[in-house]
């Protein structure tokens, strides 16, 4: 029988979802910011400014983008080791041996057992 409340992650803390959040908000608002880039000059290669400094922005937005899932993929983690900590430590605290005994119990109901 499962435990139908049980937590999969522990509390959250707020800051790497602020910055993850700026981040990303970066990523999608300055290029929709078209006077900042609205201008001929300077050319790269013969390409006018604003076609260049748009395709910047895509290498841009992937890095950002991957920092911010740096940042979250670190804080999930943070939050499953917070659960699995106190589980452990819970356990250890009442002694609990279920998974020990439920081996011991397999072993004894012939489970695995080739007879």
């Amino acid at each position: 029988m499962s435990e139908p409340d049980t937590p999969t992650r522990g509390p959250a803390k707020p800051v790497p979802y602020v910055i993850s959040g700026i981040l990303i908000a970066i990523a999608i608002i300055m290029p929709l910011i078209v006077p900042l880039y609205a201008f001929t000059e300077p050319t790269f290669w013969g390409m006018p400014f604003f076609y260049w400094y748009q395709l910047l922005w895509v290498f841009i937005a992937a890095g950002l983008l991957g920092i911010a899932y740096l940042i979250m993929r670190k804080e999930d983690r943070r939050r499953r080791e917070a659960v699995r900590g106190a589980a452990g430590a819970a356990s250890a605290r009442s002694g609990d041996q279920t998974t020990g005994d439920q081996t011991t119990n397999d072993r004894n109901n012939g489970e695995g057992d080739a007879r």
